[in-house]
């Protein structure tokens, strides 16, 4: 039986980031183990969407309808890995905090007196981060689209915060958590909305080379052993 897509080598690291994404979002909603497992996946998301565009110019007969899907399934694919699962994971941490017990501090003053209207908000800032993301992901279209036309090798100079950077920005809040070894939910939210904002703005951000992937890839492996550390610690 034909199918409509395409399926070769070009586009495995995309379909796979995507399908990590889709992982995570359904562990963290269906509310399986900690929240910071969905981590896993946004990590492994991120290192799939490093490497899929230099996986893809390696084939050098691709046509233009095969060029134009690579651009529309990479996007699609980063609107559920980087703006879908962070915002997955803050509700899950959201549900988690609520009924975690013996939690103190700012959190649980906040959480206790005012459950209800902050459910609302945090739930609500989520939903504007996707928003945001998705906004940012089709500007980043149009723009490589023109970018196309004239270079194979794609846009130089990102403009706005790449929704990709969430890979490595949202583990990072767990860093914060091992040394303050304090409840984060509200903080983590707090992220979101810089990271949100960071997306639509005009703030101009060099595409990183192999030094700067390198350093990338190994600031996430980082992030990757330190979450499981934690979360070994975490069924002791």
């Amino acid at each position: 039986m034909k199918m409509i897509g395409f399926y070769d080598y070009t586009v495995v690291l995309t379909y796979l980031s995507l399908m990590s994404g889709a992982t995570g979002i359904m562990l963290c909603l269906n509310g399986i183990g900690h929240p910071y497992l969905g981590m896993f996946f946004l990590l492994f998301s991120g290192l799939c969407d490093t490497f899929d565009g230099k996986v893809a110019r390696t084939k050098k007969n691709r046509t233009e309808q095969m060029k134009n899907f690579g651009i529309q399934i990479d996007s699609l694919s980063d609107l559920i890995a980087f703006g879908l699962l962070p915002a997955s994971i803050g509700i899950s941490m959201l549900r988690y905090a609520l009924r975690m017990p013996g939690l103190s501090g700012f959190t649980s003053y906040v959480l206790t007196h005012y459950a209800k209207p902050t459910q609302f908000i945090l739930t609500f800032i989520a939903v504007l981060y996707v928003l945001a993301a998705m906004i940012r992901l089709a500007y980043f279209n149009v723009m490589e689209e023109e970018d196309q036309n004239r270079d194979e090798t794609g846009a130089k100079i990102y403009t706005g915060l790449p929704v990709t950077s969430a890979a490595l920005i949202f583990p990072a809040v767990l860093l914060f958590h091992l040394l303050l070894r304090a409840d984060l939910t509200l903080l983590y939210f707090g992220v979101m909305i810089l990271t949100g904002l960071f997306f639509l703005s005009k703030i101009q951000i060099k595409k990183p080379q192999n030094r700067g992937i390198a350093l990338l890839i190994t600031f996430g492996a980082v992030e990757f052993i330190i979450l499981i550390l934690k979360l070994l610690c975490l069924r002791h």
